[in-house]
């Protein structure tokens, strides 16, 4: 992939000319080929050109390891990290030659790309469910409860995923039909992250959050089948009707997401990249798992991918 500037600039000058552009590259990947020019000087023959690439610490990046430069002015950063995020600018000088005079112009383009590193999304899922009960002050309540954590937790701890948040409230429901009933409102989350998960990471770092979404949505998919099939084993496999019976179509499920500390996501600043958990700016921060980065009270957090502001 080649991003070009898609400034245009007049046919004659000798200042240099500054415009920049937004380019976002996931952590561990190369990021796409930048072109020290725009659209319209691609298709114009060129003089005398040279290319000056410097970092954001203002480095010059001629003969550094970690990028490709061309002979035609185009640069891929390799292996992107959370450090390499910032401004990356070159400097384009080439000559201009009057057809009547011959006489050399030295012209002078520069061009500002804002890069910027980004994780995917981390995805939970948010799962609802009722289950009609005899009363609301039934010990057998809370015990069902945990007894169903319990169980679920067995059958996705092989995904290195389990149970967070689980509540529960009792509510009587009165019905035309039926009278005064009782129902469990279950609320719980399917979480990517149980004891072990980091291991995941070490062992793919280069697409961590890919690996780990791909075994969530598993755990979710699989707690979803539990439930189509408890309604049946609830019903029919027990000699006796049980007290606590699920209520039919009760199960819902939400996906949620999350963003690595020092991460989060912006749509008003990152509109091209608005679903990515994208590094945290300069002067911001995040501390957890939440989708925003804050705004520090002093500016003290001076690079990107701050987790606090010190």
């Amino acid at each position: 992939m080649i991003l070009w500037h898609l400034a245009s600039f007049p046919s004659q000058h000798s200042s240099p000319v500054l415009t920049f552009m937004n380019v976002y590259v996931k952590v561990f990947t190369n990021s796409p080929f930048l072109v020290c020019m725009d659209l319209a000087l691609s298709q114009e023959r060129i003089i005398d050109p040279n290319y000056l690439w410097t970092g954001p610490d203002g480095r010059v990046l001629q003969g550094q390891s970690y990028v490709n430069l061309t002979e035609t002015g185009k640069l891929m950063v390799m292996g992107f990290m959370v450090p390499m995020s910032g401004a990356y600018t070159c400097t384009l000088s080439h000559k201009v030659i009057e057809t009547t005079t011959q006489e050399e112009i030295e012209m002078v383009e520069a061009y500002k790309f804002m890069v910027y590193a980004y994780r995917e999304a981390d995805h939970a899922y948010q799962v609802s469910v009722r289950f009609s009960t005899m009363g609301c002050r039934l010990r057998n309540n809370d015990l069902f409860i945990q007894i169903l954590k319990n169980i679920l937790n067995s059958s996705i701890s092989h995904l290195t995923c389990h149970i967070t948040g689980s509540s529960y409230k009792c509510h009587s429901i009165r019905t035309p039909k039926d009278g005064l009933q009782y129902e469990l409102f279950v609320n719980f989350l399917v979480n990517p992250f149980a004891p072990g998960w980091e291991e995941v990471c070490q062992e793919f770092p280069y697409d961590c959050e890919d690996v780990t979404n791909r075994r969530v949505r598993q755990a979710a998919e699989r707690i979803g089948k539990f439930f189509h099939q408890l309604r049946h084993v609830l019903k029919h496999e027990f000699q006796a009707a049980p007290s606590i019976q699920y209520v039919d179509n009760s199960f819902s499920m939400t996906p949620i997401d999350s963003c690595r500390p020092g991460f989060g996501r912006n749509h008003h600043t990152h509109q091209n990249c608005a679903s990515c958990c994208v590094v945290c700016d300069p002067g911001t921060y995040s501390p957890n798992n939440e989708v925003t980065c804050q705004t520090c009270a002093m500016p003290e957090a001076r690079m990107y991918g701050a987790k606090s502001c010190h």
